[in-house]
Formats: structure tokens, C-alpha cells, sequence
């Protein structure tokens, strides 16, 4: 048997940047998670998935043993890195993996990206949330479905983050013919249902299935990141193209701007290479060889400009005025909570529309103003309002806004762990 792959990555609509990186190749796939925004999520998660990759070109007798080696390994180069530069404290990354050998599955997963396994119409999840919200369903304080809308169910319990030491969950399942495997950050998990992620998984080939499940994340409002990876194990094919045993390599990982500040990170080869990443290093490369073989390649790069401008043009023209009436439609459905003002001053408060501006034109306006400052809430709540917690509507959004309010009342009246000024 072998595995057909694909893989996806969308920075969503509300982050400003892809922490995401994902990675499919002939015998393993990965989606890791990066956090810390501007502490550089992005190089946690390149750095995971590149490192991870090292054992498809490199098969290892003990897969399971090699998984647990690497993941300790990328903690190691965490650690470094954030000893190295105080400016990238605060990054990490979850990691969930799987080595395929033919008849087996070695998983590895630290924190909240999922792997599904399809078997005979069935779907199962293959791994186990590291988060808060997921402590309180296995203890039965909560349910699945309150779990889907708790306010604290992006807290991670585990993480690779270069400070905290981890254990890594470990397994080995069973690999059959015709099973298809998922892999995907909270970015799909946390907009789409188990219902609707089974139904769009149980079709197509895996290329198209990873299309429909981004484009419906991006439907219902894509609040981060979205990484999908799916794999199907197939009879072997002698005829199989040679784009479809390279691997392929998305999201930050197979970003230049990514792999630019991590020099001393081996990335692995990609069947579907970034284009502005060709055009960069092409013309780095140029830069070095005589002028007349730069020109040649100036030449190329300005005809292929041309014929994609033209065809770009037409279609804006076309869409420009459909987007504009959708898009002003579907902006004031949507609803978030987050800081006005100064984010170490300011209140907490309603949003109608997404972060941003386009062409100088706001798209979110406040709603309301609860007048509860951020810095009276516990620490762990000023950081999910400094990113902005995205709700489902405006009574939604009040109802973020009144358990905010009543935490804040609770921190100045009986500070506990998490308050400002608090002891830890």
C-alpha cells in the first residue's frame, strides 16, 4: 500500500498572519499549531514541521521511538532559540503527527490539532485535546456541546513552548486499505462540527476534500488559522505521477519569509512550492551569476507578469462589484469582543465586522462599550480580549461581555490565581 495525499493552509479571516504549518508527505503527516503572535508562533511551527520531516527522507527502524526523539529535540531548539533572542519568549507550538510504515500508524500529539481516522464510513478521532476545556468534559463538569462555546476553550494544558518540559501522547493503531486520515488544526476543529467534518471528508479525493473543508471554515468565519491534511491508504500504483511522492509543505513552514530567519533549519523539498518564494530566490540567485543570464530571467518573470495581470484584471473587475455586496452583507453578521482603546488602558467592547480596513474604510465599528477595564480582568482573559474571542452573534457577544464583567468583579473583590496583582 502507499498513502495520496494533500494539504491546505488559510491564514483565516481574522489573523493577520499563518502560525500554521502543515506537511504531507509518502510516509508522514503533520499539523502543527505556532502561538504567540508577534513572539513568532510561526518559527515554532516551521521549526516542528521541518524537523518532524527529517524522518520521512531518513525511515527509522523504531517509529514510535523516533517520533518521541524528535518532539524532544524540537523542545531543545525552543529552548535555544528563545534563550537566544528575548524577543521570540512567549512562542509555541502543538504537534500532531503520523508515521505510516504500511500496516501501522505511529501517532504522536502534544496540545489541540486533531487526527480523524475514516474507516468503513465510520470517523473516529485518533487523538486527545490537551486543554482546559477537555480537563472539564472528562470529568463531567461540562458537556461536549458547552464545551464547543466555553470562553477558555483555547487554553492549552500542553504545548511545545521552549520553557515548560512535555510529554508527548504516543500510539500505534492499525492500517488498512481504503482508510483516510485527517489531520487539522483547531482553526477547522473549532468552526466545523464532527457531523459536518464526516461529511465532507467521506468524498472526493483527498486534494478536493481539503478544499471544501478550508472553504467552509472560511464560510463560517475563519477566526484562525485554518491547516487541513488528509491521506488516503491506496493499493500501490506503479504509475503514480512523481508530484504525488514529494512532499508537500504548507502554511509557514513553506513560507521564505519564515525559513529566512531560521537559517540553521534543514526544510524538506516541496511539490508545491510557494511562487513568490521561486521569484525571490531566483532572483537572489541572479544577482550573483552575470547580467546577461539575469535579464533572460527578468525577461521570463516579466512576460509570465503580464499574461497573469491581464487575467487578473478581468476577474476583479467581474468580482469587485459581486464581493463588494456580499461582502458588506456578510461583514455585518459578524460579531467579536475585544479592546478599545490602548490595550493596557482600555475597556472591553462589542464589535459589528472583522478587524482591518480595506482601502481605508473600516469594516467593525463598536457596538458597546461595557466600561470594564482590561486590566481588571484575570490575566489569562486580558489576553484572549487583547486577540479578540469571536462570537457567534450580538447576543452572544453580550453574553461574552457579562461573564467578562462578572470575572472582573470577582478579581477586584476576591483576587484568586490568574488576577492581576495576584500571586501565581
Amino acid at each position: 500500500m502507499q498513502l495520496r495525499y494533500a494539504a491546505r493552509s488559510d491564514v483565516g479571516l481574522v489573523r493577520p498572519g499563518n502560525e500554521d504549518s502543515g506537511y504531507a508527505g509518502p510516509r508522514l503527516l503533520v499539523v502543527a499549531d505556532g502561538m504567540g503572535g508577534h513572539a513568532a508562533g510561526e518559527l515554532a511551527s516551521a521549526t516542528a514541521v521541518a524537523m518532524l520531516a527529517e524522518l520521512d527522507a531518513h525511515p527509522p527502524t523504531e517509529p514510535v521511538m523516533a517520533l518521541n526523539d524528535v518532539v524532544d529535540r524540537i523542545a531543545g531548539t525552543l529552548v535555544a532559540m528563545v534563550q537566544a533572542d528575548e524577543e521570540v519568549q512567549g512562542m509555541g507550538t502543538t504537534v500532531t503527527g503520523i508515521y505510516w510504515t504500511g500496516d501501522r500508524m505511529a501517532i504522536v500529539h502534544v496540545g489541540d490539532s486533531r487526527a480523524y481516522l475514516l474507516r468503513g464510513g465510520e470517523l473516529s478521532q485518533l487523538t486527545h485535546d490537551h486543554t482546559y476545556v477537555q480537563t472539564l468534559v472528562d470529568a463531567g463538569e461540562i458537556s461536549e456541546e458547552e464545551a464547543a462555546s466555553h470562553p477558555r476553550r483555547s487554553l492549552l494544558m500542553r504545548a511545545l513552548d521552549g520553557v515548560n518540559p512535555v510529554e508527548a501522547d504516543l500510539s500505534v493503531r492499525e492500517a488498512r486499505a481504503d482508510d483516510r486520515l485527517l489531520l487539522c488544526s483547531d482553526g477547522l476543529s473549532g468552526v466545523l462540527t464532527s457531523q459536518e467534518i464526516h461529511s465532507l471528508l467521506s468524498t472526493g479525493e483527498p486534494t478536493g476534500c481539503v478544499s471544501r473543508l478550508v472553504d467552509l471554515a472560511l464560510e463560517r468565519g475563519a477566526p484562525d488559522n485554518v491547516t487541513v491534511v488528509v491521506a488516503d491508504v491506496i493499493d500501490f500504483e506503479l504509475d503514480i505521477e512523481d508530484s504525488q511522492t514529494l512532499p508537500v509543505v504548507v502554511g509557514a513552514a513553506g513560507e521564505l519569509r519564515v525559513r529566512e530567519r531560521l537559517p540553521l533549519v534543514q526544510f524538506p523539498l516541496d511539490a508545491e512550492p510557494d511562487p513568490e518564494n521561486i521569484l525571490l530566490a531566483t532572483a537572489r540567485a541572479a544577482a550573483t551569476t552575470p547580467e546577461s543570464a539575469l535579464q533572460v530571467r527578468t525577461r521570463e518573470v516579466r512576460r509570465r507578469r503580464y499574461v497573469h495581470t491581464g487575467v487578473v484584471f478581468g476577474l476583479i473587475a467581474v468580482l469587485l462589484v459581486i464581493g463588494g455586496v456580499l461582502g458588506r452583507m456578510w461583514i455585518s453578521t459578524q460579531w467579536y469582543v475585544s479592546v478599545l482603546g490602548n490595550p493596557g488602558t482600555g475597556t472591553v467592547a462589542v464589535y459589528n465586522g472583522v478587524p482591518g480596513s480595506l482601502i481605508g474604510i473600516s469594516l467593525t465599528s463598536v457596538s458597546t462599550d461595557s466600561h470594564v477595564p482590561v486590566g481588571n480582568l484575570p490575566l489569562f482573559d486580558q489576553e484572549l480580549v487583547s486577540k479578540g474571542i469571536p462570537a457567534a452573534n450580538a447576543l452572544d457577544a453580550q453574553r461574552i461581555i457579562n461573564e467578562l464583567t462578572q470575572r472582573a468583579a470577582e478579581c477586584q473583590t476576591t483576587p484568586t490565581a490568574g488576577c492581576p496583582g495576584a500571586a501565581s
